[in-house]
């Protein structure tokens, strides 16, 4: 039985439907209330917390196959703390469970953000690492550490495989995490950089996962990456495809270090979250491109798709979702 962790998050929802879909069965962790997904009464639910280890044993029993996508993901430093103790301690506990528990093999979700992504006139690939120096993120740093609580596993004898995708498109919760670009691409944000990223398709992201996890490759991390493409190009394909007004506004790295402040202030004394923060700010302004080859050597047949198609698709589903017009 397969086990899956971050089950409302958009990478765990869409591998749980993936899975069912293929006729596996599949637990899932929940804290609070029972996500609403597709086919949800078909998982076995249980609730569970990463950092309550007995909780965590409970849950494991009979699992053979462990699927691991739950994380905070926050650019907030207000998050910092929260962030960096359920990201790495959860993961240390899990791993600890898995081994308890002799399960087959372990795919870990990640991030580019744990290989340093912050790099002038370089690809990025599998052999970089996190350092201060590489990255503006405490995310980056969390998932890092994250990674390697899963190698320590490895070391004890855990089958273990570690993807690390860049920007995921997909139609999940769009008022947090990547999602949020289409929800800013509807309310027709004005603002461009001149930044490029990487970006995939989370049904790529779940397609990987599953081949990983049911091939012999142990030990090892792959960059899932469809293609580097500029921020403005992906913001201009979402409002096209929501039929509205594209960035017009070029963001210069002065303004976006006013307004990153402002928001911080802002944040100070209302106790909202900030809609820009300085390391999203860096972020955006980045030019980072990542070097997807050694996952296409790892499976020939595998083909990403393509971003127009993608960016179709999910603005269809969050039209229906959202009842927009």
């Amino acid at each position: 039985m397969n086990f899956v962790t971050g089950a409302s998050g958009l990478v765990g929802s869409h591998l749980i439907t993936s899975l069912l879909e293929k006729g596996e069965q599949v637990r899932a962790l929940y804290r609070n209330t029972i996500p609403d997904c597709k086919d949800a009464d078909k998982v076995d639910w249980v609730c569970g917390d990463l950092l309550d280890v007995s909780s965590l044993h409970s849950a494991m029993k009979d699992i053979t196959h462990v699927y691991h996508c739950a994380a905070i993901v926050s650019f907030s430093p207000k998050q910092a703390h929260a962030m960096l103790k359920a990201n790495i301690e959860g993961t240390a506990n899990l791993v600890n469970v898995c081994l308890a528990h002799q399960i087959v093999k372990l795919v870990y979700v990640s991030s580019v953000a744990a290989l340093g992504r912050i790099r002038e006139n370089v690809a990025i690939d599998e052999t970089m690492n996190w350092t201060p120096e590489t990255s503006n993120s405490v995310y980056g740093k969390s998932k890092y550490f994250a990674e390697l609580e899963v190698w320590r596993g490895m070391g004890e004898g855990l089958q273990v495989a570690i993807v690390n995708p860049v920007i995921i498109l997909g139609a999940g919760d769009w008022n947090k995490g990547s999602s949020e670009i289409f929800k800013s691409a509807y309310n027709q944000f004005p603002w461009f950089t001149k930044g490029v990223s990487g970006f995939v398709d989370v049904l790529d992201v779940v397609d990987a996962m599953q081949r990983l996890m049911h091939s012999d490759i142990n030990g090892e991390r792959f960059i899932i990456s469809a293609e580097n493409v500029p921020y403005q190009e992906i913001y201009n394909l979402i409002a096209k495809a929501f039929n509205k007004r594209p960035p017009y506004k070029f963001v210069t790295p002065f303004l976006a270090a006013i307004v990153w402040r402002i928001e911080a202030l802002k944040s100070f004394f209302t106790g909202k979250t900030p809609l820009l923060t300085k390391e999203t700010a860096g972020t955006a302004q980045a030019v980072v491109n990542f070097n997807n080859v050694k996952f296409l050597n790892a499976f020939p047949t595998f083909r990403y798709r393509k971003k127009e198609e993608t960016i179709q698709r999910v603005c269809a589903t969050l039209k229906h979702l959202h009842q927009l017009s």
